[in-house]
């Protein structure tokens, strides 16, 4: 059995959209729906079941023999959510009683990490998993703080060679982009914003730039096609001896202006750009420079190219967001 936890949302979704690809099940989402559009995520999808958050572990310990894996995608990814209690308990202490249980009954664990554990970017992007690599960096909110301290926690414990899971991964997600991000509101991807804007034939609009290295609209980020993400959970998948934590980028860095004008081709028409100042509220924040550093997982095998920028938004804008029906 495989279950993903966070899989009626958006990566989480999408593995479990790999996961039936390749034959692989009974699949069990642990999700909460509400009354967003996060259901149509799942709406093609054969399931064995859907099971509350609450009910987690009470679901795992009734299944403890059936359990080979579990994929934990959920978490409160919004970077402008304040109440880090909840914060906490859903992306630290969660991960961390699934980290035992994982243990306790021999199941594999892939879990969710995030870019924005790096910070500033100061430190650089190495996904160097070491206690003393990771004593470094230093979050810039409460999402990417809670991430780390897990990331952190896992180090530790691997390190002092504490029981653990037979398999354990981390994987630190960069700016991913793709179908059944839709629910997400203005956390969706820029180019899932852009979208409706380009199609009509109106000006997209990106921040300006309050750097001086990086002209308007020069900010840069490493965006990865969420394709490329499900690639990287599956091999891993394959090969049960890799564990550590890597990072999931292109491992190329390219700009927000690039990212409009991807949009724009896609659709066949002549870009057409304005730029607005970032938020206040955001502004001392702001990353300029984001581009993960992709040695490590190839050192350990994998070997698929990445997806370029311009075919991966080619791949989203006309085989889903330009189509009848946007949902993978």
């Amino acid at each position: 059995m495989y279950v993903v936890t966070g899989g009626a949302g958006f990566i989480g979704s999408n593995i479990v959209w790999a996961l039936e690809e390749r034959g692989l099940g009974p699949i069990v989402v642990i999700d909460r729906l509400r009354d967003q559009s996060k259901w149509r995520n799942l709406a093609k999808r054969e399931l064995a079941d859907v099971i509350p958050p609450e009910r987690t572990l009470e679901f795992l310990d009734a299944n403890a023999t059936a359990v080979d894996v579990v994929i934990h995608m959920g978490a409160i990814s919004a970077t402008t959510e304040t109440d880090v209690d909840l914060i906490m308990h859903n992306n630290f202490r969660l991960s961390l009683e699934l980290w035992r249980w994982c243990t306790a009954y021999h199941a594999r664990l892939i879990y969710a990490s995030s870019a924005a554990t790096y910070g500033d970017g100061s430190q650089g992007f190495d996904d160097d998993g070491s206690v003393e690599a990771l004593a470094a960096h230093r979050p810039m909110n409460p999402y990417g703080w809670s991430k780390h301290l897990f990331d952190r926690r896992v180090a530790r414990m691997a390190a002092e060679d504490n029981p653990r899971p037979p398999q354990w991964i981390g994987l630190k997600f960069f700016n991913v982009y793709g179908p059944n991000e839709y629910h997400k509101g203005r956390m969706q991807s820029v180019v899932a914003q852009v979208y409706p804007v380009a199609k009509k034939g109106g000006a997209a609009r990106l921040f300006k730039s309050h750097h001086p290295d990086y002209e308007d609209g020069g900010q840069l980020r490493d965006f990865i096609w969420v394709g490329d993400c499900v690639d990287m959970v599956a091999w891993l998948l394959d090969h049960p001896k890799v564990n550590g934590l890597f990072n999931c980028g292109s491992g190329e860095a390219r700009s927000f202006v690039s990212l409009a004008d991807a949009v724009y081709a896609a659709l066949d028409k002549a870009a057409s750009i304005e730029y607005i100042d970032t938020p206040k509220e955001i502004c001392e924040k702001y990353q300029y420079f984001t581009e993960a550093k992709m040695d490590r997982l190839r050192a350990v095998g994998y070997d698929k190219p990445m997806t370029s920028l311009e075919e991966g938004v080619r791949k989203y804008v006309r085989g889903f967001l330009d189509s009848g029906d946007p949902y993978r």
